[in-house]
C-alpha cells in the first residue's frame, strides 16, 4: 500500500477506542475487531502488504504460539489511547491500555507495513520488543527485532506517491476483493493439486486390481478340475506328471498334476486352489467397491472446493495435515476434521461408515444426508452441547463429501445411541432432527 493510503487507514481508524479482539487468522494476517460486525484486516506478507475490511468469521486455521497468545493477552478487550503513523513511515501505531493485566500498562502494537520487514512488534512504551511475528536478527538487518531489545527507529522513507483517499471504507473493501480473489484462486489450486495426487493414486490402485470375473470363471475351472480328477483317480498311475482324461462334457482335457502331492489329496488340492480363487474374486470385489467409494469421496471434495467462494469453506474441506493433528491424534479410520474445536470424523466409504459408527461413543453426534448413500459423520460431543454453527458446517460437509449435484438436501442427526445397524451400511434412527443444506452449483449461481 502506498504511504498516503495508509495515513488515510489510520485516520480513519482514529474514531474507535477500543480493540475487542486481536489474533491471527492466516500465517501473516492480523485480524483487529473493534466491536462492528466487520474488521480490519492487516496482511503482513513480506513485499506484498494490505490492509482491507471483512466480516469476521469463523478462522480456518487456530495460532497458539507465544506470539499469538501476547497478542490476545495485550490487545483484545484494550483500550484505544492513540493511534499515530510517524512522518516518514509506512507504519500504524496503536497505543492501547490493556484490560487483562493486573497492573496498569501501555503497549504499542507497531504494524509496519514495509515491504521486506513488514512485521506486526509489541512493545512496552519504552520501545521494549515483547513479541512479534518476525523475529529479526543482526545478521538480517541493522534493526534487530527480538524480545527484550530495544527498537531502533527505521530509517526514513519518501514515498514517490502523494494523493488523498476519497473514500477510505470503499478503499478497503476493494482491498478486500482483490486480496479475497488471490486467496480464493491461490487455495483452490493447492487443494485441487492435492487431491488430483489422491485421485490418481485411488485410480491406479483401481485399475491394477484383477478382474473378478477372471477370478469366479478360474474358481469354477478348479473345481471342475477337482472333480474331473477326483472321478479318475483310479487312472493315475505312480510319477504320473499330467492326468488325460475326458470331461463331463465329453471334451477332451490334460490336467498337470502337482508335485509331491499323494494321489489320495488331489481332490483336496484342487478343491482349495478353486476356494481361494473364489475369495480372492470375493475380496477383490470388496477392495473395488471400497477404492470406488473413496475415489468418489474425493471427486466430490474436489467439485465442492470448485463451486466454492469461501476461503474458510475451502480449508475445511480439505485442512492442512499440519491442521488434523493439531490435537496430536491419529484418525485410525476415514477422514478427521477440527470445527471450532471438535472432533468431526467422515467415513470415506461402507466400511469406514461401519468402523465409525461401532467406534462412536454413545451421545457423540450421527448425521447422514436423508435417501441418499454416502458419507456417515460422527462429532465427537464428550458430553457438551454443540453449537448450531459447527451442525452446520459438519452437515454442509456431510452433503458435499455424500453429491457433487446442486440442490437442497435435507441432514438427519442424532444421537449414535439412537442408530441401529441392520444390514452393511445401512442403519435405522430414531429420535432425529433436520437440518436443510443447499449446495450451490454453477445452476443455481448463474
Amino acid at each position: 500500500m502506498k504511504q498516503f493510503e495508509i495515513k488515510a487507514v489510520a485516520e480513519y481508524l482514529k474514531k474507535y477506542n477500543y480493540i475487542k479482539k486481536a489474533r491471527r487468522v492466516q500465517n501473516n494476517t492480523i485480524e483487529l475487531n473493534f466491536g462492528d460486525n466487520s474488521s480490519i484486516f492487516f496482511d503482513l506478507t513480506r513485499g506484498n502488504s494490505i490492509i482491507f475490511r471483512a466480516p469476521s468469521e469463523k478462522m480456518s486455521s487456530f495460532f497458539n504460539a507465544p506470539f499469538d497468545k501476547q497478542l490476545h493477552q495485550l490487545l483484545s478487550n484494550s483500550n484505544i489511547l492513540d493511534i499515530k503513523t510517524p512522518k516518514d513511515d509506512k507504519v500504524i501505531i496503536f497505543k492501547v491500555k490493556p484490560k487483562s493485566q493486573y497492573k496498569d500498562i501501555v503497549i504499542l502494537a507497531h504494524f509496519e507495513l514495509t515491504g521486506k520487514y513488514t512485521n506486526l512488534i509489541l512493545t512496552d512504551e519504552n520501545y521494549i520488543v515483547i513479541d512479534a511475528l518476525h523475529h529479526i536478527d543482526s545478521s538480517k538487518s541493522y534493526r534487530v527485532v527480538k524480545p527484550g531489545v530495544e527498537l531502533k527507529p527505521l530509517l526514513p522513507f519518501k514515498s514517490k506517491f502523494s494523493g488523498e483517499v476519497e473514500n477510505i471504507e470503499a478503499l478497503l473493501d476493494s482491498n478486500y476483493q482483490k486480496i479475497n480473489s488471490n486467496l480464493i484462486k491461490s487455495l483452490k489450486s493447492q487443494k485441487i493439486n492435492t487431491l488430483d495426487k489422491k485421485i490418481d493414486k485411488l485410480s491406479k490402485n483401481l485399475n491394477s486390481l484383477p478382474n473378478e470375473e477372471e477370478l469366479s470363471l478360474d474358481a469354477q475351472k478348479l473345481s471342475n478340475i477337482a472333480n474331473i480328477t477326483l472321478a479318475n483317480l483310479h487312472k493315475i498311475k505312480p510319477h504320473d506328471k499330467t492326468l488325460e482324461v475326458y470331461d463331463f462334457e465329453g471334451k477332451e482335457i490334460k490336467i498337470k498334476l502337482p508335485k509331491n502331492i499323494i494321489k489320495n489329496r488331489l481332490g483336496d488340492y484342487f478343491f482349495n486352489l478353486a476356494k481361494k480363487a473364489k475369495n480372492r474374486a470375493k475380496n477383490v470385489k470388496i477392495e473395488r467397491e471400497n477404492l470406488q467409494e473413496k475415489l468418489n469421496f474425493y471427486q466430490n471434495i474436489k467439485e465442492a472446493i470448485k463451486q466454492s467462494n469461501n476461503p474458510y469453506e475451502i480449508e475445511l474441506l480439505l485442512p492442512k495435515q499440519a491442521r488434523s493433528k493439531a490435537k496430536k491424534e491419529k484418525q485410525r479410520v476415514g477422514e478427521l476434521f477440527w470445527i471450532e474445536g471438535y472432533k468431526v470424523m467422515v467415513g470415506r466409504n461402507s466400511k469406514e461408515n461401519i468402523e465409525l459408527l461401532k467406534e462412536a461413543k454413545a451421545n457423540d453426534i450421527w448425521m447422514h444426508t436423508r435417501d441418499i448413500p454416502g458419507s456417515h459423520v460422527i462429532i465427537r460431543t464428550d458430553k457438551q452441547n454443540l453449537p448450531d454453527s459447527l451442525i452446520q458446517s459438519a452437515a454442509k460437509l456431510c452433503v458435499d463429501f455424500t453429491t457433487q449435484n446442486p440442490g437442497n438436501y435435507k441432514v438427519d442427526y442424532t444421537k449414535r445411541k439412537f442408530v441401529k445397524i441392520t444390514e452393511g451400511s445401512s442403519v435405522e434412527y430414531d429420535k432425529y432432527k433436520t437440518i436443510h443444506i443447499l449446495k450451490e452449483g454453477i445452476e443455481i449461481r448463474e
